[in-house]
């Protein structure tokens, strides 16, 4: 499913943190996909529909340097990633088999994939990174996918960082992580967003101003008045 462009634009410019508070504000508290850090500094905020990809334990039969030709591979995977999806990769946290090298990376980009999260590690890590491929991980192995991991499929629900991902929901990832947004919330959450960030930049000021944070952060009744004066 594609993501509309004025939902992608509202979206790249609020932060993860923010999106977290809000959707703790209505109950769900596991969001925030754990062990996928930025492999390098200054990536740019992304924001996409989850395309997501399965890997179960290895099982010698099944996890072979053939089966990266089988139809169901990483190879099939990405040929089926459509143009601004962000790739969300279940690697079981494993840390030794690099699910994604440079080539895979550099045809994700040519296809127009935003960018590649995961709670595993890619490898051939200098050439990931010249790829031009903004990727969330836990690191880097030399050792392939097959060495731990066994692919099974993609475009079905998945478990990323201990987050339940499901295809087309909303992930918006930037230094602080990939944060995970379900459809049926997305309206609510770029209803009330904006006014999060800007709420919190009044505070922000107000602290520089010399103000203390009780009343202030979360704001009684005195803070709100004069925020909402300070509005216009």
């Amino acid at each position: 499913m594609a993501l509309a462009k004025d939902a992608i634009e509202i979206l790249k410019d609020i932060s993860t943190a923010t999106i977290t508070t809000i959707l703790l504000k209505k109950g769900l508290r596991n969001v925030w996909i754990r062990g996928s850090v930025p492999l390098t500094s200054g990536q740019p905020r992304l924001v996409g529909p989850a395309f997501t990809l399965r890997f179960v334990p290895a099982r010698e039969d099944l996890a072979t340097p053939a089966s990266w030709s089988s139809p169901i591979s990483t190879r099939a995977a990405i040929e089926n990633m459509p143009e601004g999806c962000i790739a969300v990769a279940d690697a079981m946290g494993v840390t030794d088999a690099g699910i994604f090298g440079d080539i895979l990376c550099v045809r994700m980009r040519k296809r127009g994939v935003a960018g590649l999260i995961t709670d595993g590690v890619v490898r051939d890590l200098a050439g990931v990174l010249n790829s031009g491929l903004p990727v969330w991980a836990s690191g880097c192995a030399a050792p392939p996918s097959v060495a731990g991991l066994t692919f099974v499929g993609w475009q079905e629900t998945i478990g990323c960082g201990g987050v339940a991902v499901v295809p087309d929901d909303v992930v918006v990832v930037d230094d602080d992580g990939a944060v995970v947004i379900p459809q049926a919330l997305l309206d609510e959450v770029l209803a009330e967003a904006p006014e999060q960030e800007r709420m919190e930049a009044g505070i922000v000021d107000e602290v520089e101003r010399g103000e203390k944070l009780p009343g202030l952060y979360p704001m009684n009744a005195e803070t709100k008045a004069r925020y909402e004066a300070s509005k216009g």
